[in-house]
């Protein structure tokens, strides 16, 4: 038993964890692979081989919303013993990686790609990628090249994903160009369900409900407990929530004021009363499955660029299946009651309330397709 399994065992001897056969099973899986890490062959040239020689391979970590699975891969990711590791959001990892390639060919007209995978093997044995979903087409189009190459530098990669690899980017353009992904994860990755009766995200909000009103200290209060008990984050170090970036396809960066365990937290004020867009909301839609947006006001004709703003984002993370948080001076209907594009606004008023029903809850986080 490696530290990755005692991790888990005292999170479950201290209650933070209720056993889960499923868990505990995959849990196993990790620590045999964490062993393989810890006892690399030596020279250069076999950095790759795993005990006895063979090739380590990488976990691709699959199952319904709510079951562990990021949690799991965090808690390999924080006790393995490879001090070269890197963890990553998925689409986070692509936009840097695009972003390498475009670097790339700045200075040279070959391909990109081997040089990319270089660099990224450079930086990591051990790359961890947390919610895997491909929609994009430019995405679909290199991740096989990419992961080959990764996978035949020596980088062990662990990913998780709401969907089997075989369900990967359903319906997408030129699908049959992206299927020698599917086959390099069946082939080269061991694909671990964890997909048990217990939706613990869900069971974690116990029922509460996710629209605030009014805003005030009750409702402050009520966010808070509701952010801590998401999160396991002690409401007496609140001042001591981690702050983020999120990195855009511009280049430019986003600022996070609180994220933890794929929950963010945002006020109106600055994200939706300053001149954010598209870009902004579709990097948040990806990135987290839980937001909190705090502040909301009652918006006059005067606010109809603030409306529009939120109109949008409510958009983005409706259509990645987010569950929105929200601390506002009146309910849906009375958000936005007068000025242009009120009557427009109507629909965003029907996806706040859709958005707080049991089902859009229990919907899994990713787009919707």
């Amino acid at each position: 038993m490696t530290a990755v399994e005692a991790a888990y065992r005292r999170l479950l001897a201290t209650g933070e964890l209720r056993p889960d056969v499923d868990q505990e099973r995959v849990v196993a899986h990790l620590d045999r692979l964490a062993q393989g890490l810890a006892a690399p062959p030596p020279g250069r040239w076999r950095r790759w081989l795993g005990r006895g020689g063979r090739p380590l391979r990488g976990v691709y970590l699959w199952g319904g919303v709510g079951r562990g699975k990021s949690m799991l891969m965090d808690l390999f990711f924080a006790h393995a013993p490879e001090p070269r590791r890197l963890r990553r959001h998925f689409h986070e990892f692509m936009l840097e990686t695009h972003a390498r390639i475009h670097a790339h060919r700045q200075v040279d007209p070959g391909d990109p790609l081997p040089a990319v995978a270089r660099a990224w093997g450079a930086e990591a044995r051990l790359l961890c990628l947390d919610e895997m979903q491909v929609i994009s087409v430019a995405d679909a189009m290199i991740l096989g090249r990419l992961f080959t190459a990764l996978v035949d530098g020596g980088t062990v990669v662990v990913t998780t994903s709401n969907r089997p690899p075989t369900e990967l980017y359903q319906g997408g353009i030129n699908r049959e160009l992206f299927l020698p992904f599917v086959d390099l994860l069946t082939d080269r990755f061991d694909v671990l369900r964890l997909d048990g009766p217990v939706d613990y995200r869900r069971e974690r909000m116990g029922g509460l409900p996710v629209y605030y009103v009014p805003n005030g200290e009750e409702t402050t209060k009520a966010l808070s407990q509701l952010f801590f008990r998401l999160t396991d984050f002690p409401p007496e170090d609140r001042e001591r929530v981690p702050r983020a970036r999120l990195r855009l396809p511009s280049g430019r960066t986003l600022e996070v004021p609180k994220s933890l365990k794929g929950v963010a937290v945002f006020s109106f004020k600055r994200l939706l009363a300053a001149p954010t867009g598209p870009e902004e909301y579709l990097a948040i839609a990806r990135t987290y499955h839980t937001v909190f947006l705090v502040g909301v006001p009652v918006m006059g004709p005067e606010h109809r660029n603030e409306a529009a703003r939120f109109t949008a984002f409510v958009d983005a993370l409706y259509d990645w299946r987010v569950k929105l948080v929200i601390g506002a001076d009146a309910p849906p209907q009375g958000l936005y009651p007068a000025g242009d594009g009120s009557f427009e606004f109507q629909r965003t008023v029907s996806r706040l309330i859709e958005m707080q029903s049991e089902a859009y809850l229990a919907a899994g986080h990713g787009a919707r397709g």
